[in-house]
């Protein structure tokens, strides 16, 4: 590619300042991030970005679905399943189906097949722009969760339709029972695929104590679920979700604190800078896709973006406001009662359906000729029409969103969090009181030892407790913020005398490094 130097370059500046723009105008910056990459493209003398769809789907999808499937809540994602496959699977499937129809009714000579495609490849949502408003504006977390399930699960749904569609296009046939037979197999496939992976990946992690080989593996997991399944003919997505699930599951028992502490680190690093490249380059597209539409008049483009976009944003306003009345019609148990959402949840949830990066790049994937050699029918159209429902759905929802939230009030206090939290830490400390009764037995201990530990737990135990009870009559939690606010000024003490000996030479930067963290560990520790 030319100017590869300075287009890699470009790039990372701009996520860099588009990013602080976004955080200065409290935006979400996958909407910064997309309108900047179109603003930049417009620049005279701007080089053209040419992406490599097979490149993109294999380079950064798989690392982004692992991420998102091994820091999931699977709690809560089990809880509303049923919710989630239904939208994962079938709003997917009415949603291609609905812009296939509208596609091939509107715009002249574009086959069923391709008009499958396209309806494929609008279907799936991409939750990251939602679900940073909405955690941002303290919306309930059983909102946030069903979003980021949904987005989890229907890319795998999505592009099995797609492949069934563009193998009909460029010459296969197309069969209904056999693209309902496809989706099963491809799903039971990729997630058996994924959990074999997993179980090898987690053995060998298990015998490992080196963090930067661990991490190493942890950033290789996703590709060696997705690639393998790729190349059987099954769903790579899937794998790769399967296997961050699984990995997710068995951390506890294979991870040492370092290698979490550090992993995580380095697990968020990764997933801002492949979203965010991602984004930018969805933004500099649009040149490349617009000079090849010279055959359509604007106002005939236009018509038909607008007529894709409405058709992929009203099919999940209906399945958004009709199916949850069909299972409560079927399903009257009183648990399920007590999960129903009102409108209101149900209306922020179909206005947080937002497009994102995996359309643009199965859009792009679309091979350029037929079996036939001849050009495939209506590609840059397709292309056009895809980026035209992202940044439809991407900006005007996006944009939208928080104003949507504000007035509806879909808000959450947080107290369940909170109260969940206390749970877990009186737990830990009921733990810990109980450990150290039975090392109080063991010859290497020494009583005053376990007895200054034990006034510490005790002390927890009966602040936590307070808490859950909601009664404080000896004023323990103004006396901890009180003894933390002091812990923090020592702390900051010890900081500066450590950084005034690097300064004047006298420790190096290792060792500055190394207190350092030790003393950045003891402050995270501090609740204020």
């Amino acid at each position: 590619m030319e100017h590869l130097s300075e287009i890699v370059l470009g790039v990372m500046v701009a996520v860099v300042a588009l990013s602080v723009l976004a955080r200065v105008a409290g935006v979400p910056y996958p909407i910064v991030l997309v309108i900047g990459g179109l603003v930049i493209s417009l620049i005279p003398g701007v080089p053209e970005v040419h992406m490599n769809p097979d490149l993109v789907l294999a380079l950064f999808l798989p690392p982004l679905l692992y991420s998102a499937a091994f820091f999931a809540n699977l709690r809560d994602i089990r809880a509303d399943l049923r919710s989630i496959s239904l939208a994962a699977v079938g709003l997917v499937i009415a949603t291609a189906v609905v812009v296939a129809v509208v596609a091939h009714a509107l715009i002249d000579g574009m086959p069923w097949a391709v008009a499958f495609a396209l309806g494929a490849i609008v279907a799936p949502t991409d939750p990251l722009a939602a679900t940073t408003i909405a955690q941002r504006l303290g919306a309930p977390r059983r909102l946030v969760t069903i979003i980021e399930g949904e987005g989890l699960l229907n890319d795998g749904t999505a592009l099995v339709i797609y492949r069934v569609a563009i193998a009909a296009a460029i010459g296969g046939g197309f069969s209904a029972g056999e693209t309902v037979l496809r989706l099963f197999s491809s799903a039971a496939g990729g997630i058996a695929i994924g959990l074999a992976v997993a179980w090898v990946i987690a053995e060998v992690r298990r015998r490992l104590d080196d963090v930067p080989v661990e991490i190493t593996i942890s950033l290789a997991t996703g590709y060696a679920a997705f690639l393998p399944a790729e190349a059987a003919g099954v769903s790579g997505v899937l794998a790769a979700v399967t296997a961050g699930i699984y990995m997710g599951w068995r951390s506890p028992d294979i991870s040492t604190p370092s290698m979490r502490m550090q992993g995580s680190a380095v697990w968020q690093t990764l997933q801002f800078l492949l979203n965010a490249v991602l984004f930018v380059l969805i933004g500099l597209q649009l040149p490349v896709v617009v000079e090849n539409l010279g055959g359509y008049s604007t106002t005939t483009i236009i018509g038909y973006a607008a007529a894709v976009a409405g058709a992929a944003v009203g099919t999940r306003f209906i399945w958004v406001n009709t199916t949850p009345y069909i299972v409560r019609a079927l399903d009257r148990r009183p648990q399920q009662r007590a999960r129903r959402a009102d409108w209101r949840l149900r209306f922020v949830i179909f206005w947080a359906g937002m497009r994102g990066a995996v359309s643009l790049a199965a859009a792009l994937a679309i091979p350029l000729e037929t079996d036939a050699g001849a050009p495939f029918p209506q590609r840059d159209l397709v292309i056009f029409l895809t980026f035209a429902v992202i940044l439809v759905t991407l900006v005007a929802q996006g944009l939208t969103l928080p104003t949507v939230i504000r007035v509806l009030r879909v808000h959450d206090d947080g107290s369940a969090e909170q109260q969940e939290e206390v749970t877990a830490r009186l737990a830990a400390a009921d733990a810990a009181l109980a450990r150290l009764d039975e090392l109080q037995e063991e010859d290497w201990t020494r009583d005053d030892t376990i007895e200054r530990m034990r006034a510490l737990f005790q002390y927890r135990q009966r602040r936590f407790a307070a808490r859950v009870d909601g009664d404080d009559p000896e004023g323990i939690e103004t006396r901890s913020i009180a003894f933390q606010r002091t812990q923090r000024s020592v702390l900051e003490a010890q900081r500066a005398a450590i950084w005034d000996l690097q300064r004047r030479g006298v420790i190096s930067n290792d060792v500055t490094h190394r207190l350092e963290r030790e003393l950045d560990l003891e402050d995270e520790r501090l609740e204020i």
